[in-house]
């Protein structure tokens, strides 16, 4: 089972905060962790190149600081039983948050997104977006809409995996399958082909059986799947599912169809390519999905 002994749970105090630190709660409490609920407060002046923890220039009224820290820990207040600590930085808020979970060290971040319509709703930029291109530790969003987790027991009774066989999304199936297996939650692994584009009459294109080649494509998936899925498949609930189309559209399609309650993904970051790559199909998911998303990082 994955370790998680620290949450660090970033809020911004909105309408979305009760649901991620719900969320962040239920993790602790499952897995015997401690919360750190923590502002961060940017200023609006620019400050010196440096360090971004406390600058001199962006000191809070102390005042203010002290209506911060009651805020936090009314938030807090529903979960008496999980050790919370409470931190208000004064800093850029995305490096602050990296920097604070690297030397913690956090083992997961639990954030809360917005849920913007229209053209919003597609472009990054957000604060959990870029935490999410840059964490080097797992990071969950939890949208504005999610069913709050159970009181008591596992925080995710149905899980769906999106696999597309990359070192990535093989390390965050692996990280899947230990959560699942420790909680008996049913798991979907899920591998989305998409198909060859069929010709007019939908039966060949360029000298070769599209229908026969998609179904070489099926079974090659499915046993991968059931490679990787393993022991587990037999010692608690695992699907395996292969579906055909837009990777994001149909992860998103399994996620309703399953009611799950927790979508899990795997990207790589660091570099201009894993960057621009990362909008393609996770930040869909997670900007679509209607339950948490656990994005899981690899270097």
């Amino acid at each position: 089972m994955p370790e998680i002994r620290h949450i660090l749970c970033p809020t911004d105090l909105s309408e979305v905060a009760p649901g991620a630190f719900a969320h962040a709660a239920a993790l602790a409490r499952h897995h015997k962790a401690e919360v750190e609920l923590a502002y961060v407060h940017e200023p609006l002046l620019p400050g010196p190149a440096g360090p971004p923890t406390y600058p001199p220039w962006a000191v809070l009224d102390p005042e203010v600081r002290g209506r911060l820290r009651v805020a936090l820990e009314a938030l807090a207040a529903p979960a008496a039983d999980v050790p919370v600590r409470f931190a208000v930085y004064e800093a850029r808020i995305v490096p602050q948050i990296l920097a604070r979970a690297a030397a913690w060290p956090a083992h997961l971040v639990v954030m809360g997104t917005h849920g913007r319509g229209g053209f919003e709703r597609w472009v990054l930029g957000s604060v959990t977006e870029k935490v999410l291109r840059k964490a080097t530790c797992p990071v969950l969003t939890v949208p504005p809409f999610a069913p709050a987790p159970p009181p008591a027991g596992p925080p995710f009774g149905r899980v769906v995996c999106a696999v597309d066989f990359s070192a990535p999304s093989l390390a965050a199936a692996r990280y899947t399958l230990g959560l699942t297996r420790e909680t008996g939650a049913a798991l979907t692994l899920l591998h989305v082909v998409e198909w060859p584009v069929e010709d007019e009459h939908g039966t060949r294109l360029a000298g070769f059986d599209v229908p026969e080649y998609r179904r070489y494509l099926e079974r090659d998936a499915l046993d991968r799947l059931r490679c990787l899925a393993g022991e587990d498949e037999r010692a608690h609930p695992v699907e395996l599912r292969i579906a055909g189309g837009s990777p994001w559209r149909e992860i998103l399609r399994v996620v309703e169809e399953r009611q799950a309650n927790l979508v899990v993904l795997g990207v790589r970051g660091r570099s201009a390519v894993d960057l621009a790559l990362f909008g393609s199909t996770t930040h869909h998911v997670v900007r679509g999905a209607s339950c948490p998303a656990l994005v899981v990082h690899t270097n």
